[in-house]
């Protein structure tokens, strides 16, 4: 039996975010203690070359639940093939008021306005330190989302991604610029072509010098939003060929209501995630790959819930595949089903 089944309806009687919290405190107390050995191990897959890295699976953890980077080595044991922290600003800050995270559960959604919460990037960095899954010598792929502060105005958010971007450099495998979470005021704004070129024009000449002092290159890619027409998909594609970012994250959360409109919680602010994403994810996917032409790699997120919805990712054009809100409803074993699907 898969033990997430029988821990997940006494979860599901919690608060969304007490749960989440209640859930990663005992993944690090089992790591701890070395009880998660007794964890299936996941099915062997091949590796995947992308973004001049070598991933052991092609299934990762998107970013968002562990925030902090806090819980590395009891969410590595649960078989992902790479594992992204964050989303981590410069300063430390409390993010939305609570409550803030909500299940949709008719839908297999989750409704989130964290608004990065996270204890900074001097905190996140020290945790990763730590982590044994990031020990050397490490074949393991780490990624470390970073953002702005939410005080942070537009004119000066290319600052707070510079003072992330140098402080995690050495202790990444690749860097994610988030700037597509809708609940930071105006963040998405950055994806506007004159904003986004300037944030990527600054990143990627700040990558050069990088990769000079630490002697080590480290890819970066941008995260981008469901909620786009097709010629701002097209911009976005042609700005990260001009750039040469090294790979794109498709997609955050939605805005948009219309798969989960008149269900229960359906009306909180907030991204929307899970199952009611799925389709919406999946287009900007192709959209990309149609104008991007393989020329950089796609990581491909939003309603995966199945080892299907993984394949159907990787057939519009993905490269890799992350899970977040798929884990709240199907548990460990998601991972294990991916793997199997896509080999």
């Amino acid at each position: 039996m898969d033990i997430y089944s029988v821990f997940k309806p006494l979860l599901f009687q919690l608060e969304a975010e007490r749960a989440h919290d209640l859930t990663l405190k005992s993944l690090k107390m089992a790591a701890l203690t070395g009880a998660l050995v007794l964890l299936p191990k996941p099915s062997v897959c091949t590796p995947r070359q992308v973004m001049g890295l070598t991933f052991h699976n092609p299934v990762g953890l998107a970013a968002g639940l562990d925030k902090n980077g806090a819980y590395i080595d009891g969410l590595a044991a649960l078989g992902f093939g790479f594992i992204e922290v964050g989303t981590v600003t410069p300063r430390a800050q409390p993010g939305n008021p609570k409550p803030r995270l909500f299940r949709v559960k008719e839908a297999e959604g989750i409704i989130n306005r964290f608004g990065f919460n996270n204890l900074g990037v001097d905190n996140l960095v020290e945790n990763v330190k730590h982590a044994k899954y990031c020990g050397k010598p490490s074949n393991n792929i780490l990624g470390i989302n970073i953002g702005k502060n939410f005080d942070t105005p537009n004119e000066r958010a290319v600052d707070d991604y510079l003072v992330c971007l140098r402080k995690v450099y050495a202790y990444a495998s690749y860097v994610t610029v988030n700037i597509s979470s809708p609940n930071t005021k105006n963040l998405r704004a950055l994806q506007e072509k004159d904003a986004l070129a300037a944030l990527l024009a600054t990143l990627k000449a700040e990558q050069s010098k990088l990769a000079v002092t630490h002697g080590r290159y480290v890819p970066i890619a941008l995260k981008i939003a469901p909620d786009l027409e097709l010629e701002q998909v097209n911009e976005i594609a042609d700005l990260l060929l001009e750039h040469a970012f090294d790979g794109v994250i498709a997609t955050n959360t939605t805005l948009v209501r219309d798969a989960v409109q008149g269900l229960p919680n359906a009306e909180q602010a907030g991204g929307l995630s899970g199952a009611p994403l799925r389709d919406k994810s999946t287009a900007v996917i192709r959209q990309l790959a149609a104008r991007l032409q393989s020329r950089i790699p796609i990581i491909g997120v939003g309603g995966i819930l199945s080892g299907a919805d993984a394949a159907e990712k990787i057939n519009a054009g993905a490269s890799l595949v992350q899970v977040y809100s798929g884990l709240i409803y199907r548990g460990p074993s998601l991972v294990k089903d991916i793997c199997r699907v896509l080999g």
